[in-house]
């Protein structure tokens, strides 16, 4: 598999095949057609060190204690498109973590945004003031 720079060699996945729920009547009970992925991403080399990281930050619900990120897919009735289905959502999750987040840059308030800020607090202030009862009269 290769996303970019990253080429990851297929010896590094493990597939598994199931029986599916679902629709298919009797071929459903014969039938094969559910994929499992499994992939262990903490001791893969083919990920540089700060892509892993993001990887395994960002999908740390999918990988277990050992490193492994799981996938499922079971959506057709063919083993084929299942298969290929996993390994397009393992592609998007990859691109996803190769993505450098972007750094914030700090802003200030605008001129205008602090005068509304203040206009709004006089109007609350106000209105809480109405609500005061004087007990003196």
């Amino acid at each position: 598999m290769r996303i970019g720079p990253i080429e990851i060699a297929d010896s590094e996945f493990t597939l598994r095949f199931a029986r599916s729920g679902g629709p298919g009547g009797q071929n459903v009970n014969k039938v094969n057609s559910r994929v499992q992925l499994s992939w262990n991403v903490a001791a893969s080399a083919a990920l540089p060190p700060e892509v892993k990281q993001r990887l395994l930050q960002q999908q740390a619900a999918r990988i277990n204690a050992a490193g492994e990120l799981q996938l499922d897919c079971d959506e057709t009735r063919s083993q084929h498109k299942n298969r290929e289905l996993c390994f397009a959502r393992l592609r998007e999750l990859l691109l996803q973590a190769v993505k450098a987040p972007r750094k914030r840059v700090a802003t200030k308030p605008t001129k205008a945004s602090k005068l509304r800020r203040k206009r709004q607090r006089a109007v609350r202030k106000a209105r809480i003031a109405n609500r005061r009862v004087s007990w003196d009269e």
